[in-house]
């Protein structure tokens, strides 16, 4: 699965990088977010705990930034096992854009799972990282650019129909 995107923060480049590379910001976007430790200057270990579906698996995996370019951007890859859930793996590659006293963020994100998560369908598992995605970002830029948080995304016709089922049921 590919995604990409952007968002203006309200907050300097430098401020933006700075957060990419905080954990305690970090802890707080990850949706789901157990734990997130610096094990070296480019290195960290993480645990989160996702529902997608029907199905609520705990990774625990390891985050590797590099390509290091500061305050311009980085590549973040990552890798987690979610024992019989399946595993999860992919990287984003973000660039950060000067636009005046704010910054757009751009990322490209790259996903592949494996596993009984990647039984459950592939609209399924796009929808769900791509609300996963919007609600990191939505905090990311109230927590670094101290504003009101982004417009949440629109819902997909899956989720829509959710939603019905459980007002009519």
């Amino acid at each position: 699965m590919d995604m990409n995107g952007s968002q203006r923060i309200e907050a300097s480049r430098e401020a933006v990088y700075a957060g990419l590379n905080d954990v305690d910001v970090l802890r707080q976007c990850i949706p789901g977010c157990e734990s997130i430790e610096k094990t070296s200057d480019t290195e960290m270990t993480a645990k989160v705990t996702l529902k997608i579906g029907p199905v609520k698996a705990s990774f625990s995996g390891k985050v590797t930034l590099s390509d290091l370019d500061p305050p311009n951007g980085y590549t973040i890859s990552g890798e987690g096992s979610g024992g019989m859930a399946g595993f999860a793996k992919g990287g984003a590659k973000v660039t950060l854009e000067a636009d005046g006293d704010a910054t757009i963020l751009h990322y490209t994100v790259t996903a592949d799972i494996g596993g009984k998560l990647a039984q459950l369908g592939s609209r399924l598992i796009d929808g769900t990282a791509k609300k996963l995605a919007g609600d990191f970002f939505s905090k990311f830029g109230e927590i670094v650019g101290g504003g009101a948080p982004a417009p949440e995304p629109e819902p997909t016709e899956g989720e829509k129909k959710g939603w019905l089922g459980k007002l009519m049921g």
